[in-house]
């Protein structure tokens, strides 16, 4: 058995201990091992009923991919919290975490797999069950903001699409008096066209990143991350000097590399700089599979917008506000996936269930998990899961 899962198992720590008592011995520390250890002991008879056993046992979030021989199970968890895309080339059937790695095999998009929904593939053909309780979906919102490729389709919305109307949201609530929009590449780029956009104000490309520098807020220690933000954006010092700067991003962790950025650009001449960031505060850890820092360090949870423009060093500092968030999500244009179109699709054998077969679920819900930015938690959690974020570069 293969298994790959993106999300995060809010009560693994618990039912490793339950199992370890009773005899289990684990290889390793990720979570995604107790739903193996799961499936080897559940007496049911088949694959399938087995692994919705297992899963009936966990709790968090898991868009899993399951590869057997001549059997491939697709599985995502009642609430959706992680995307997981259904695709298409040829007879064969593809799952993968966004659409846009389809387009790379020349792939059709075919739609986005539910919350709650089992995917089977044999050579007998494609089925789809709904074998969990239904309950309200909450797909995360932050895939939108920043973890997902803007040239992807997600839970029914084009990424780049929900990004500009982030920032012509942004535009609207948090004006700036400036002479040019500058966005943080790479994600905060579809927001910034997106205010200038709105504002009426030029747009370029003040700041250039360099793309073998990877995320700098995953990175263990302060002193990587301030390096490693040296390294990854560097200034366009004839179209920031004398200006003054909107600088648009997408969001603000530590508050580290936004810090450096801003200094960066006073360094090349910039007269002001005012941040504006296309989400509201992040001031709650994600538990459900994003590896955010402890809310310890979040800079938001402990001080006030003033207290972060002042650290900072922006002129001024403005966030979106959660309801405008969940409005530009909720707003952007909805693209029918062919599925929807067509009210399912047959490879010939099996149909493929279109959106709306089951009652558990949307093609687009109403309801999004903003947990980091509201500590409004969908599956709630006795103990708060603990960080296992590999320490490799802590020496």
């Amino acid at each position: 058995m293969a298994i790959g899962h993106n999300g995060n198992l809010v009560n693994a720590t618990q039912i490793r201990n339950d199992m370890e008592r009773s005899g289990s011995i684990f290889q390793t520390t990720s979570d995604t091992e107790t739903i193996l250890h799961l499936i080897a002991r559940s007496q049911k008879e088949s694959l399938e009923e087995a692994i919705v056993d297992a899963l009936g046992q966990v709790e968090g979030a898991y868009s899993l991919v399951f590869l057997f021989p001549g059997k491939l199970i697709a599985v995502r968890d009642p609430r959706g919290f992680r995307p997981l895309s259904l695709g298409r080339i040829g007879s064969s059937t593809i799952v993968t975490s966004e659409s846009c790695a389809l387009d790379l095999i020349d792939a059709e998009f075919v739609r986005d797999i539910k919350p709650g929904e089992m995917i089977v593939v044999t050579e007998d053909g494609t089925s789809s069950y709904h074998p969990f309780p239904a309950v309200q979906p909450a797909p995360c919102i932050f895939e939108y903001v920043y973890f997902a490729r803007p040239d992807s389709l997600l839970y029914g919305r084009s990424v780049n699409v929900v990004r500009k109307r982030l920032g012509q949201e942004l535009a609207r609530e948090q004006p700036a008096d400036a002479d040019l929009v500058v966005p943080v590449p790479d994600s905060g780029v579809s927001a910034a066209l997106g205010f200038a956009e709105q504002s009426g104000l030029p747009f370029e490309f003040g700041l250039v990143r360099n793309h073998y520098v990877g995320r700098t807020f995953i990175e263990p220690r302060q002193s990587i991350r301030h390096f490693g933000v040296k390294l990854k954006l560097n200034t366009v010092r004839n179209l920031i000097a004398g200006k003054r700067i909107v600088l648009v991003d997408d969001s603000i962790v530590r508050g580290t590399t936004s810090r450096k950025i801003v200094k960066m650009l006073r360094a090349a001449g910039a007269l002001e700089v005012h941040l504006r960031i296309s989400s509201p505060q992040i001031s709650w850890p994600c538990f459900y599979g994003i590896d955010t820092p402890t809310r310890s360090e979040l800079i938001a949870q402990s001080h006030t917008v003033d207290e972060i423009n002042q650290y900072l060093t922006s002129d001024t500092l403005a966030y979106l506000s959660l309801d405008e968030t969940q409005r530009a999500v909720l707003g952007a244009d909805v693209t029918a996936s062919p599925a929807s179109a067509a009210g399912g699709l047959s490879n010939g054998h099996g149909r493929i269930h279109a959106w709306g077969d089951s009652p558990s679920a949307g093609a687009n819900p109403d309801r999004f998990c903003h947990a980091c930015f509201s500590g409004e938690y969908p599956v709630p959690f006795q103990d708060v899961p603990k960080p296992r974020q590999m320490r490799l570069l802590d020496f």
